[in-house]
């Protein structure tokens, strides 16, 4: 038996590499080491191994026999590594020598390592997980924040709080990228009128990489160190600075590593500067044009947006873009007014702002929302830039998000599905054929699994309300949240960004009406809640206070709840676990909305506005609509008629149907609708067919035009 240091070894070998937080069989041996000292490092491997006494790990392992799982974790992760991958890898020839370079301003590859704030980051993560289980070569480019996005508090009277704290970069899985001379790799960058310096650091993501630069180092003045410490935080001059270092950083450091991308995916508008330092390197290492250079660096550009909100664009005045980047126009040769009408709409109106989303959409030859809605909407969002074509014509195409299986399917799901399906079905998960063994999935065996994940939700939830920095209804007249909390009492589930369109409240608009529903005697619901509202956002935060104060009203009965500091971790146990996924947009506001997606896996129904995602896959008989889709021209309108057809959907569909139940407790037509939901949409609603769908109409195409200028 091998000893305990060269299992401490593998131990620590499987941390360093991402791909352990999407295998079970992986992160469930540290869970079965010390399941508490597991929660208490939020998941973290590495603040794990760091903590633990080494007596009490090698008395686990030989007491759990976990050595001979180790040992096969570790002999699957290098191969996995090694190997070629599946058919994909072959598809994807070109770009094994001009790969794609993803850029993003977050990335959520796990709740242990925080350089994300919501959707935006998850896709991302999702993104770089699936290229790499398709062994598609992409590298990542993003920013390491010091300080990630804020931690929530929620104080006495329902207010949000926000608390900042350095991350423990040693107990991260990321390494300092180093150069010839074993130095940190030092990338120079001019902005603003001087030099900026920024070290890398490389997160393995499967058989992917992700590079993070980070300006937080002793060469840099201190105002310049903190431009990096936060994620969406400080102001518009912050912001600014940190898409250049994103944008022109994230292209100097590709080169600097000597990586030549065949593909450039910008995915959202806050790396669209990347394409203008493209542009005048091209200019000066060939000697052309600004025109020709921009019509090549386009023919290999694809942008993404994943915005129907005007307000959702960053917008910065003409002088603050001259600041940041006075020099980059320079080497560009542009006037003032082409470097400013990049960035515009009306090419020669003043006041108009320069908005990155423009210019993403005028530096590449590809763009795409991310749901067929979403792109009728952004063709007619940005007609005004081909003024000229009918807005069916507006070259903006969608490819619709998907999630990655693995890193959201429960593990007591996946084992019911490898038993219908075979061993190998997550290898073409994007085949409706992959899934059609679940027709004969037995209704108890997928109830039963069910219930196991919402009483393991339900017992999370008791954990987190209890230790967290949110009021515990010990005050006069109050309860303690979640006191109320059964079982056998239908949950809706309500989780994302508390962004005022997204109406976490909708169900509020009736508040008598929503009460009696909580506590009906034979058909009551609970609700559970988690989301941060955007620090400048005292709307959201309104929100967020308006429903916290219910969680401790005796008049809901302790079956209102709100789960404080919303990650990545709060939101696996809330997807998985349980009954209804509630999504209830302003349509058409949401682009896509992905948490639908992940609950679809795990058996959870949808009840949602038909926007985003949804409104492509409901087919009436695999979820609950909410409304018809029809759009109201006076928002007070709109969320009158949708909070009334909420409450409709909830009384005469939802309720009926979960409440109905034969001699055995078994709500047969109930678990018929999770069974459709998991074969129509699992298969059309996964990252890999996402990534695929990038594969043949974005990224092939893009470096075949590279590979045909060089």
């Amino acid at each position: 038996m091998p000893t305990t240091p060269l299992l401490l070894e593998q131990l620590r070998e499987l941390t360093q590499n991402m791909w352990w937080c999407w295998h079970p069989e992986v992160w469930q041996i540290f869970e079965t080491i010390d399941v508490e000292l597991w929660r208490q490092t939020n998941q973290n491997p590495i603040a794990f191994l760091d903590t633990i006494d080494r007596d009490k790990l090698a008395h686990r392992v030989r007491e759990g026999a976990l050595a001979s799982r180790i040992q096969a974790a570790t002999r699957r992760m290098r191969s996995y590594v090694e190997s070629s991958g599946p058919p994909a890898n072959m598809i994807a020839g070109p770009l094994h020598q001009a790969p794609v370079a993803y850029f993003c301003a977050e990335f959520g590859l796990h709740e242990s390592l925080p350089i994300y704030s919501g959707g935006l980051g998850i896709l991302a993560g999702d993104h770089m997980k699936a290229a790499s289980d398709l062994a598609i070569p992409m590298v990542g480019i993003g920013i390491f924040y010091a300080e990630g996005y804020f931690q929530q508090g929620i104080d006495s009277d329902g207010l949000q709080r926000e608390y900042y704290g350095r991350t423990k970069v040693d107990q991260l899985p990321i390494t300092k990228v180093l150069d010839a001379d074993g130095e940190p790799l030092e990338i120079e960058l001019h902005l603003a009128g001087r030099i900026i310096k920024l070290h890398v650091w490389k997160a393995r993501v499967g058989r992917s990489a992700l590079f993070l630069l980070d300006c937080d180092i002793p060469a840099n003045p201190a105002d310049d160190r903190q431009l990096t410490t936060q994620l969406y935080g400080g102001d518009q001059r912050t912001r600014i600075r940190q898409e250049v270092l994103l944008g022109v950083g994230g292209v100097m450091l590709l080169d600097k590593l000597g990586i030549r991308p065949g593909a450039f995916h910008l995915n959202e508008g806050h790396s669209a500067f990347a394409t203008l330092e493209l542009c005048a390197r091209l200019m000066e290492e060939e000697k052309v044009s600004f025109q020709e250079a921009r019509t090549r660096i386009s023919k290999k550009t694809v942008f993404t947006t994943h915005t129907p909100v005007p307000a959702g664009h960053d917008r910065f005045k003409p002088e603050m873009i001259d600041d940041a980047l006075g020099e980059l126009r320079e080497r560009l040769g542009l006037s003032l007014r082409d470097f400013h009408g990049l960035g515009r709409i009306h090419v020669d109106d003043p006041g108009e702002l320069y908005c990155m989303t423009v210019l993403a959409m005028k530096m590449s030859d590809y763009r795409n929302g991310v749901s067929h809605l979403h792109g009728r909407v952004s063709r007619h969002m940005w007609n005004g830039l081909w003024p000229h074509r009918r807005e069916s014509e507006v070259p903006i195409d969608h490819i619709t998000n998907g999630v990655h299986v693995s890193s959201f399917l429960a593990p007591e799901m996946k084992a019911l599905y490898d038993r219908y399906l075979g061993a190998d079905w997550m290898g073409h998960m994007e085949e409706p054929e992959a899934w059609a063994g679940l027709a004969d999935v037995d209704p108890g065996e997928l109830w039963e699994t069910h219930q196991i994940l919402k009483a393991r939700l339900l017992n999370f939830v008791d954990r987190r309300v209890g230790s967290q920095d949110a009021p515990r209804g010990t005050g006069d007249g109050q309860i303690p949240p979640g006191s109320g909390l059964d079982q056998e009492v239908l949950t809706l589930g309500f989780a994302r960004r508390f962004a005022t369109y997204k109406r976490a409240d909708l169900i509020m608009q009736d508040m008598e009406r929503f009460r009696e529903l909580v506590n009906d005697e034979d058909r009551p619901i609970q609700i559970i809640y988690a989301g941060k509202a955007h620090p400048a956002d005292r709307f959201g935060k309104e929100l967020i206070r308006k429903i916290v104060k219910l969680t401790t009203d005796p008049a809901f009965n302790g079956r209102v709840v709100f789960l404080a500091d919303y990650d990545m971790n709060i939101g696996r146990h809330l997807v998985q676990g349980v009954d209804v996924w509630l999504n209830n947009p302003r349509r058409p506001e949401e682009a896509c909305g992905t948490s639908g997606q992940k609950v679809v896996l795990n058996g959870v129904l949808n009840c949602s506005i038909l926007d985003g995602w949804w409104a492509e896959g409901y087919d009436g008989l695999n979820g609950f609509a909410i409304g018809t889709g029809r759009e109201y021209a006076v928002p007070e309108e709109q969320d009158a008629v949708d909070a009334r057809d909420l409450f409709d959907v909830l009384e005469n569909q939802v309720l009926p149907l979960y409440y109905d139940t034969d001699e055995d407790g078994l709500p047969r037509a109930w678990v018929d609708r999770m069974k459709w939901g998991i074969l129509s949409l699992g298969w059309r609603y996964n990252a890999q067919r996402m990534v695929l769908d990038y594969l043949h109409g974005a990224y092939l195409p893009a470096v075949g035009a590279t590979m045909a200028s060089r």
